[in-house]
């Protein structure tokens, strides 16, 4: 999962959305400078990956994906799915999408002192390029994807991967549908755990 998936499944809880936000470049022993529902946000983040990489919806996705981009499958998915997340938004949430990002920009810059330097860089390429309204459009998933591939030590391919979208969009959006749906009854049931 992505940025936009990992914030629409903190539900209405900012400390929780912050934790699931900076959950990946929280290394080590730095996770004790944490705790509450900031703490418990880094952990749902890392309930979520391990639930997603073992589903076998994903599975089938990323096999899909494998042929053209080897071990980049898992990441061209993640962002597959924010843009399916992103373009099917109203039918789960309540705000518009862009008044969504802007408020997950918001309460990010208001907390600046608990995000991981790397966080933080994160941040001030995401929000001036709004990559969480952005991912609804092919021209955003473009420039997401050419992004990333930028930053790979091997070559990728992402930059073409929102050709290979295009190409097979229905069976990543069915994929997308079913996947959605089970995590969102896995983070349902974890908080009725609490």
């Amino acid at each position: 999962m992505n940025y936009l998936a990992h914030l629409y499944l903190s539900g209405n809880n900012d400390q929780l959305k912050i934790g699931n936000f900076i959950a990946d470049h929280v290394k080590g022993s730095a996770i004790e400078n944490y705790s509450g529902d900031v703490l418990a946000g880094i952990h749902l983040h890392r309930l979520i990956d391990p639930f997603t990489d073992q589903h076998p919806v994903v599975a089938i996705t990323n096999a899909r994906l494998r042929p053209d981009f080897r071990k980049y499958a898992p990441v061209i998915s993640d962002v597959f799915f924010d843009h399916f997340l992103a373009r099917n938004w109203s039918q789960y949430h309540h705000l518009s999408l862009e008044e969504f990002a802007q408020n997950s920009y918001a309460l990010m810059r208001a907390n600046e002192h608990l995000l991981p330097l790397r966080a933080l860089n994160m941040l001030n390429y995401m929000e001036p390029q709004n990559w969480l309204l952005h991912y609804a459009s092919f021209h955003g998933m473009e420039k997401a994807l050419t992004g990333l591939s930028r930053r790979t030590k091997f070559v990728s391919h992402m930059d073409k991967a929102h050709l290979f979208l295009q190409e097979h969009y229905q069976d990543f959006e069915n994929d997308f549908e079913l996947y959605f749906k089970d995590v969102r009854l896995y983070v349902a049931a974890l908080s009725e755990l609490k």
